[in-house]
């Protein structure tokens, strides 16, 4: 094998395929590498931990077709310090070679007959738009857990609706659903869970190109995105029954700008250590937010807002309330209330198909 390619776009590849690549500890050793297959002027770059897929292609000057596997770290960091320009790889005995100008290195390749063999879930394709599908990713995956002993929490549910998709995501503090209206992406009835890890994985690439294909398996799923593939294994299990968490009625109403209200959450959480939160005082037309922490001090601001109900405070953790107005869209967003004690829903206002459900903090 022996190609050449501008540094840029070989940078890009083998970064982009790594991010599958596995570092853990146990693991096969051959999983922390990634392969290149050359055929032609084609070159494709494939890293897998056998849960997670990223493949992708791009056009290289081919000189010698051929195959091998390179640690994906290594790689990337060598291509990567290398000058602007074309950068030359090849395979030469039991060492791959990578230059450019003056500087050169040899690295020992991993076992390219260990690299496990993927196979494509073989099923019908269905294609959703890039933009709406990395919004409403972007305001979804943000909800799903970090916890591989809550494995389901980790997923997001993809549910078929009457009018189209359904995404939901929980970690059990807070709750996104995104509906994607006249997407007939799944069958009726059908729910999987995906795993929410792939899913951010997807939203880095969901700009390659204007149409993502969307295709499912009895296990799997794949997304195609320009020239880059990414395939995942499915989440087995029942996700939680999270219409039971959905408010069916609030008596409690604040509107408030977007930014504003972000721009002093964030400033009034400098003063929230140790897991304190911030309490929302809603009262008519004024919103005031207040961190206290003991030994330390405490932080307030007051914004203009429009406020329907008895005179209320709510107090939250301030990093999920960022995230939930962070993915709602509009200029003024909407916080819905029952009372101190019962999840509240964040939405921009007059926005009906996302909502961001956060589960309050009891204070005294």
């Amino acid at each position: 094998m022996k190609f050449r390619c501008e540094r840029e776009a070989l940078v890009e590849a083998l970064t982009t395929a790594g991010r599958a690549a596995t570092g853990r500890s146990g693991s096969l050793p051959v999983l922390s590498g990634i392969r290149l297959e050359l055929v032609g002027d084609r070159l494709t770059v494939t890293g897998t931990d056998l849960d997670l897929t990223i493949q992708l292609t791009t056009e290289v000057g081919g000189e010698r077709d051929g195959g091998v596997v390179v640690n994906a770290k290594l790689a990337a960091d060598i291509v990567r310090s290398l000058n602007t320009g074309k950068v030359e790889m090849a395979l030469e005995g039991d060492e791959v070679t990578i230059s450019n100008g003056r500087s050169q290195f040899s690295v020992r390749p991993l076992s390219l007959d260990d690299y496990p063999k993927l196979a494509t879930p073989v099923t019908q394709s269905v294609t959703l738009p890039s933009a709406e599908f990395g919004e409403s990713l972007r305001q979804v995956t943000r909800a799903a857990s970090n916890d591989d002993q809550r494995q389901i929490l980790t997923g997001v549910l993809m549910a078929a609706e009457a009018d189209g998709l359904r995404m939901v995501a929980t970690d059990s503090y807070r709750l996104a659903v995104r509906d994607l209206a006249g997407h007939q992406v799944l069958a009726a009835d059908q729910r999987v869970i995906i795993p929410g890890r792939a899913l951010t994985e997807l939203q880095r690439l969901v700009n390659a190109g204007p149409e993502v294909v969307m295709r499912l398996g009895d296990r799997d799923a794949q997304f195609e995105v320009g020239n880059t593939k990414l395939t995942t294994r499915l989440i087995e299990g029942e996700f939680p029954n999270y219409g039971q968490l959905l408010p069916k009625t609030a008596m409690n109403e604040l509107t408030v700008s977007r930014e504003e209200l972000l721009d002093a959450v964030r400033r009034v959480k400098i003063l929230a250590r140790d897991s304190t939160p911030v309490r929302l005082h809603m009262s008519a037309d004024m919103l005031r937010l207040e961190a206290i922490t003991q030994d330390v001090g405490n932080a307030s601001e007051e914004l203009d807002a429009k406020y329907d109900g008895p005179d209320l405070t709510v107090a939250f953790n301030p990093d999920y309330l960022v995230s939930g107005v962070e993915a709602c869209s509009g200029e003024k967003i909407t916080l819905s209330t029952t009372d101190a004690l019962r999840p509240a829903v964040v939405r921009g206002e007059g926005v009906a198909d996302y909502l961001y459900l956060l589960m309050p903090v009891r204070v005294p």
